[in-house]
């Protein structure tokens, strides 16, 4: 998309809008993002992010939660929320003649929301019978427990979705207090991308998210990455395992290149994980890489489901082609990476949902919008030499293990510290 269709306003109350027009498209989408989540949570209102979210879809003083999702689908719109780790997002995707619609919704339940006690007793079921889905999900909760053992003790490690003590325990004045401390309009973009114009969505912002605070937010705890290893033997068929490191940050120089080692190692079935490991030894069904960068730091990690009899061989080549990577990668597997990367970052442009996430993500990590060009120029410039070193980064530092199911098999750590330091 041109860049040139971007256009930031910044509102008096301190509250960002950012749209871009695209052309070709018939349809809004629209999003107010808050830049808080897991990760300002205390101890002892862990949950509480995804809780709130999850309540403001609830009723407000003008709307019932029947009528809120009446009206979106009345015009063949769709609503929709997420809370993630460092950020809680409300959005919605309808016809372009339904913006201002939207633009009231949304800010209608960000800042009208009412929190009945009735509706709020409703929905604390519902989280609970959400958690204990995660949990009877091994290759869901699997993550939640190597985040765990990554980040121990602090907000960064704790589940989004919190736990079924605090969740039974929170009040509703636990969810008031959070969103008065942690929603204002400093640390909040409204984002909007497709068939639009730009002064048209700032009328509209200003109208509907007038009563959104402007305060000055609390800092989040920083995240100290320790490692460690998990283990759970539970009855399964498959053991699963996920295997991370340290990584990189959003803004760091090596978050590039991160992205593309991730790929050349497990982002498709040519990468070198799928090939090694399912195609030639059938080791597994399922088996990734991924990186999860934050604001100030990220991890990396591999995911495999296996059977308990392969479990033991796993392991040991997933370390070796660890090690092998910082040894042999070679031009034409970093240009398949280089290829699939690009492709996702210009597949998602067509997407007014994904343009409209990625506008307020990128302002809210770097302060400006990146334009596509930048993007592309960066992906274009790793080189070989950038993954064998960030690989050597990566993989030298003290890693994290979490294995779920009958994992007896599983090397532990220092075993698999050993081998990647042979």
């Amino acid at each position: 998309m041109n860049s040139n269709a971007v256009q930031v306003s910044r509102l008096a109350s301190g509250l960002t809008v950012i749209t871009e027009r695209m052309e070709r498209v018939e349809t809004v989408s629209l999003g107010a993002y808050v830049a808080t989540g897991t990760r300002n949570e205390t101890a002892a209102e862990n949950g509480v992010s995804h809780f709130l979210e999850h309540m403001a879809f609830k009723g407000t003083e003008r709307r019932s939660a029947q009528r809120i999702a009446e009206e979106i689908e009345a015009v063949g719109g769709h609503i929709n929320a997420y809370t993630a780790r460092e950020q809680t997002a409300y959005y919605v995707k309808v016809l372009k003649e339904d913006t201002a619609l939207a633009a009231d919704i949304i800010g209608d339940i960000l800042t009208h929301s009412t929190f009945e006690p009735e509706e709020f007793e409703r929905e604390r079921g519902v989280i609970l019978q959400e958690i204990g889905q995660a949990n009877d999900t091994p290759d869901d909760i699997i993550f939640d427990h190597f985040q765990e053992r990554a980040f121990p003790a602090q907000p960064m490690g704790r589940p989004t979705l919190g736990t079924e003590a605090i969740i039974r325990r929170l009040g509703r004045d636990s969810l008031v207090g959070y969103m008065q401390r942690h929603y204002a309009a400093s640390n909040s973009v409204v984002a909007a991308a497709g068939a639009l114009e730009h002064a048209a969505v700032v009328d509209l912002v200003e109208r509907h998210f007038a009563d959104l605070r402007a305060k000055t937010m609390p800092a989040a705890e920083a995240a100290r990455y320790e490692g460690g290893e998990f283990r759970e033997a539970r009855d399964l068929d498959q053991v699963h395992i996920v295997l991370g490191f340290p990584s990189v940050a959003y803004g760091d120089a090596d978050y590039y290149p991160a992205l593309l080692l991730s790929t050349l190692l497990g982002g498709g079935m040519s990468s070198r994980l799928f090939q090694e490991i399912r195609e030639k030894r059938g080791l597994v069904y399922s088996i990734y890489s991924f990186t999860a960068p934050y604001m100030d730091g990220g991890l990396f990690g591999i995911y495999a489901g296996t059977g308990e009899a392969e479990a033991e061989e796993l392991v040991p080549v997933m370390i070796d082609e660890l090690r092998r990577v910082q040894g042999d990668a070679n031009e034409p597997e970093l240009a398949r990476a280089r290829a699939q990367v690009k492709a996702s970052v210009l597949m998602s442009l067509e997407s007014t949902s994904s343009r409209c996430e990625q506008l307020a993500r990128q302002w809210q990590v770097f302060g400006r919008v990146i334009p596509t060009e930048e993007t592309v120029a960066r992906i274009n410039a790793v080189t070989l030499e950038d993954i064998v070193r960030v690989a050597a980064r990566l993989f030298r530092a003290p890693p994290t293990l979490a294995a779920l199911g009958p994992a007896g098999k599983v090397p532990g750590l220092p075993v698999i510290a050993d081998r990647l330091a042979a």
